[in-house]
């Protein structure tokens, strides 16, 4: 009897094919496997909270609460209940000075389904994103959009945030780009003038483009941190910086991290209303929308002023705290000649480490030739887990890291800190 031969032929599509899997999700699936074993392992990789350690404001969990038992459990609106919008609407205007009514506004499940359909609506197969290396999951949307990357190498110097110089040599090439502040991962911000240049640039490329009838470059801006941003430092946007961008300017934000709410899936959009009319048509048919209840539930949240507030300067209170006590402890580090640095924390739960140990060894021999191999010892003999830059686009040979305080108790910090002084002590000063 013939057996069937295997062949190459394809199983998926070549989009599903080649779709490459979270970096970050495949480290805690080392991290689970060494917890399996019965080792603690301090978990710093996760751009998310701890429930137990930041919950959501208690008056928000209420309102949700009262929402179900109120059967707001239909559909919601292609764009989101009416009254969250004008809430979104509200807030804009209240702390950021930003004018947008409630048609230029689309509520939707966070700010994933938010990015993907700016890409969507943006972006055509074979057109070029400009995004900077590192940041958050721009590489892979610019796949799923069949586009072209250019990707920017943004430098330690800066806070690894662009300049309007990184971006000029391709503005002409490109459809949309991808900007973020605070970053995920740095935690970092745009410096006023560094944003005021490069608002310039793409003001001066769409008059050229609207000159020749060519498709406006767009600016995506994620602000999904805003509300975390610690004096001295400040958060600045395009709009703000000159109103010509509203035409240009599609902005990410929402509840997520403002209010520790990552799991209750209410994000936003706002920005030129035809955009915004085209994304809400792309979502129709995802069905991204956030659930009804939660927005039912923000919304009245949002509308307590005063309660709204209180959270918001709680949470950067605590984050700022967890922050600061590492920041601290690192720059200590740092000044007894250990292989590691980091940058002042200013905004969002991210502190940018530099742990300098690729080309050396340790004194029982243990060789550095990338970042995986310091991720790997400071997993295995610290039993710290931080995640490298390359997660975020960067290559495997950059030494920068993120270390995020979502799941961090105060009192678990100067233990970690123990610690990686402890496996710093071992590695030799020379390099290899």
């Amino acid at each position: 009897m013939k057996t069937l031969q295997s062949t190459s032929v394809p199983r998926v599509s070549s989009l599903a094919q080649n779709i490459i899997g979270s970096e970050i999700i495949k480290l805690n699936s080392e991290i689970n496997h060494l917890k399996s074993k019965g080792i603690h392992v301090y978990n710093l990789t996760i751009g998310d909270f701890d429930s137990n350690i930041f919950p959501i404001p208690e008056d928000l969990k209420k309102e949700i609460i009262q929402a179900y038992q109120q059967n707001e459990t239909n559909y919601p609106p292609a764009d989101g209940i009416l009254p969250l919008r004008q809430e979104v609407s509200k807030l804009l205007k209240r702390k950021l000075g930003l004018d947008y009514n409630e048609q230029e506004i689309l509520i939707a499940g966070g700010a994933r389904p938010v990015i993907y359909a700016i890409y969507q609506t943006i972006v055509d197969p074979g057109d070029k994103v400009i995004f900077t290396v590192p940041s958050w999951n721009n590489n892979h949307y610019t796949y799923l959009s069949r586009a072209e990357a250019i990707q920017i190498d943004t430098l330690p110097e800066n806070n690894f945030m662009p300049n309007a110089e990184d971006i000029e040599p391709y503005i002409q090439q490109a459809a949309l780009i991808a900007l973020c502040s605070p970053q995920n991962p740095t935690g970092t911000v745009f410096k006023k003038d560094q944003l005021e240049k490069i608002v310039a640039l793409v003001l001066s490329e769409n008059e050229r483009r609207k000159s020749n009838g060519i498709k406006p470059l767009y600016v995506m801006y994620d602000q999904v941190y805003w509300e975390l941003v610690y004096k001295p430092y400040e958060h600045y946007n395009p709009v703000s910086i000159n109103p010509a961008m509203k035409e240009y300017t599609i902005f990410v934000d929402g509840i997520s991290k403002s209010l520790s709410a990552t799991g209750v899936r209410v994000g936003w959009s706002f920005g030129p209303l035809e955009v915004i009319s085209k994304m809400k048509a792309i979502l129709t048919h995802i069905g991204a929308w956030a659930p009804k209840a939660e927005q039912v539930a923000t919304a009245r949240f949002m509308s307590n002023t005063a309660a709204y507030d209180a959270f918001v300067e709680h949470q950067k209170s605590e984050l700022f705290e967890r922050l600061k006590l590492f920041y601290t402890g690192i720059k200590h580090l740092h000044q007894m000649s250990m292989p590691i640095d980091v940058i002042e924390p200013q905004a969002a739960l991210y502190l940018t480490v530099k742990l300098s140990l690729k080309h050396r060894k340790t004194k029982d021999g243990r060789h550095f030739v990338d970042s995986e191999s310091i991720l790997k010892y400071l997993l295995e003999e610290a039993n710290v887990a931080l995640v490298p830059f390359y997660a975020f686009g960067s290559t495997k040979d950059s030494e920068w890291f993120r270390l995020s305080v979502g799941t961090c108790k105060k009192e678990d910090i100067s233990q970690i800190l123990s610690r990686l002084h402890r496996v710093l002590e071992n590695v030799k000063e020379d390099r290899f």
